[in-house]
This record gives C-alpha cells, structure tokens and sequence, in this order.
C-alpha cells in the first residue's frame, strides 16, 4: 500500500543459480539463471574469454544496481575481477571511466579500469571486495567507518576543478524535482495537483534549486551512500559514481548521514556532520563558516534530493520493474517532513503532504 509517512528498515540480496559452457569447454558457473540465457551475457563471456583470454572458472551475478548496468564477478583460479554491462542504449561507459579516473586522481579508492569495449558497453574492472558499508555497520562499530568515508569524501571534494565534470544546472535540478508529482503522486498515487497546487509546488521547487545553487560547487558523486561504499584497502572503496557532476558542496555529505537504506540516530548524524565540517575547513572545503547556514543548506539540499528520489524509487517500479525500492520510500518522507517541519518558508510543502496524506486516506480525487 502506498505511504506518504512512516518509518522502514530493509536490507536486500540478489541471487540465483545457474549454469553455462565456456568457450573453451570448462564448466562455467554462473550465479542469476536469468542472465545466463541472454545475448548480452553471451557476448560479454566471448569477450572476456575470446577477446581477453581471461581464464575465466565462473562469473557471479552481483546484485544489480538501480539502471540498466550489470555486474558480475569473474573469478580465475588465483583472482577475481567485476565485469561491468552496460547498454550503449542506455548507458555512458565514458562517464563511468572519465569520473574512475578523478577520483583515483584525488587519493579515493575507486576501481581502476583494466579494459574496455565500449562499442559493446563492457569494462573490467578491479574487484574491491565483497563487503558493503550497509553490510558492515549491521555487525561492526559505524564510528570508524563513517569517518573513513568522510575522509575519502572530502579528498574528493579538494582535488575539485570546474569544466572536468558536468554542472548540476537548474535544468538538472528540476528534471529530478519533477520526478516527484510525474511518477509518485501521478503514477503511483493516481493523483494530479490542482492548478493552485502546482503552483506551490513550483514556489517550493525554485526555493530549493535557488539554494542549492547558490552553494559553493565541488565535485559531486551523486549517490555517495553505505551502499556505495565497499569495506576494503584502503577504506572506503567507491563505486556507483557514473553520474558524477560539479554541483552544491553539501549533496554528498547529506547523502551519505540521510541515507536511502538506513537511517541514523540524530545524535550520531549530529556528530558525523561536525567531523565533516571540521575536517572540511581544514582542507579548504569551500563551506559557509555559519554553522546554522551550513545547516539551513545541508537540509534543504537534503530535502531536493529526498523528494527526487520518492520519484525514481517510483519509476523503478512502474518503469523498470524493480518493486523492492519502494519499500524505502517512507524514510524518505520522514526525511522530508522533518525538514519541511523546521524552516517556515517550507510551510507550504508540509501543507502539500499534508492535503494529499488525506485524500489518500479518504479516497477523494483530486482537483
């Protein structure tokens, strides 16, 4: 059933079984039985196998992402290597190398692109193990990690220059924003705003695009979250970074303390955001020296990217047939009401919420 407010914890594995012959006649395992009977999967093996001369004993599913990418594990007797999938159609393979290499530029351990076949839309890649930060923090100490992970950020962020990676335009901003009303209120919810409705709603989006543009720019990797995050050596690995932009200082910083899969206590967030403030002004980090507006754009930036992703997790389901993010998307609205909540000008978001958690309930169409 469709929410506008509550509180959800998941976690979430792929995996399969299945089997298929190598070119050379070894048995190789594959582990996803939907992958192995497909062209794309094929032409990859031949690749890695024909055209590498990989000795290649299995390739394991990885857990697909939220795009069209795939990985897979390609393991030889002595080491393993990822090999990526991704459809020219749609998918960038220039991105994913272009923003692999910055962020190796700036002392962040993202994997090192070993070969590619980018009319096919293959790469391979370094393998940075099997451990995400989600996984850890379920049996380990957080404290450590997050810390690593702010440390690697804020490399990220000081080794910045503009003109290397797209800008996070108004245009961008509000594509995501738009998100929200086409595929969770229209398409999910059956709900269409009223005329005076979309024009709140309009008032709310250039509020929170006029913010996050007027924040210091930096390097930003978009989905910097525990998910993304492998436990390796050097701590963290990096991956997921394809849709790398220069854009608002505070996208990732609030990325990675709001999460998409998991939601910290607030005296935990509290004390991970004074690190980062602290270690960022140390480097250089262009953030505002007031710690009440650092924080005034650290949540409305938040908020942004809480209500873009309402939407995808929406489009994933109806567009792209993945139904376990919608599972999460009652953190988020936790996200945003307590945002909304906190700064009058938003009044007229928590009036939004507000109007269509009651239609909801009560059945009514909308305007």
């Amino acid at each position: 059933m469709a929410v506008l407010a509550g509180f959800v914890v998941s976690r979430d594995i792929e995996s399969g079984n299945g089997r298929r012959r190598g070119r050379r006649g070894k048995q190789m395992d594959t582990a996803g039985s939907s992958s192995a009977g497909d062209e794309r999967f094929a032409r990859l093996e031949r690749w890695l196998v024909g055209e590498l001369d990989l000795p290649v004993c299995s390739l394991e599913v990885i857990a697909n992402d939220a795009s069209f990418r795939r990985y897979f594990r390609v393991h030889s007797a002595q080491q393993t290597w990822i090999a990526m999938d991704a459809p020219p159609a749609h998918e960038d393979c220039d991105a994913f190398v272009t923003v692999a290499k910055l962020l190796r530029e700036a002392g962040v351990n993202a994997p090192v692109v070993l070969e590619q076949e980018r009319a096919q839309g293959f790469l391979l890649l370094t393998d940075l193990g099997r451990e995400s930060y989600l996984d850890a923090v379920a049996r380990v100490d957080a404290e450590p990690l997050l810390r690593d992970a702010i440390d690697a950020l804020i490399r990220w962020q000081a080794a910045s220059e503009p003109g290397r990676l797209p800008s996070y335009s108004r245009e961008l901003l509000q594509r995501e924003l738009d998100l929200f009303p086409d595929w969770y209120l229209a398409r999910h919810l059956g709900m269409q705003l009223s005329a005076s409705e979309r024009d709140g709603w309009q008032e709310i989006c250039a509020r929170l695009i006029d913010s996050a543009l007027g924040q210091p720019a930096v390097y930003v990797h978009r989905d910097y979250m525990v998910r993304n995050l492998m436990v390796c050596e050097p701590n963290p690995g990096v991956i997921d970074f394809q849709d790398a932009v220069y854009g608002p200082v505070t996208y990732d910083v609030v990325s990675l303390l709001r999460d998409a899969f998991i939601s910290w206590e607030p005296a935990l967030e509290a004390r991970w955001l004074r690190y980062y403030r602290t270690r960022a002004r140390l480097a250089g980090i262009p953030i505002p020296a007031d710690a009440d507006e650092f924080q005034r754009l650290l949540d409305w930036m938040g908020l942004q990217r809480h209500l873009k992703v309402i939407g995808i997790f929406a489009r994933l389901y109806y567009r792209d047939g993945k139904p376990r993010y919608l599972a999460e998307v009652p953190r988020f609205f936790g996200y945003v009401r307590n945002v909304a909540a906190r700064y009058p000008e938003l009044g007229g978001l928590c009036a939004l919420l507000n109007t269509l958690q009651q239609r909801q309930r009560s059945g009514q169409p909308m305007p």
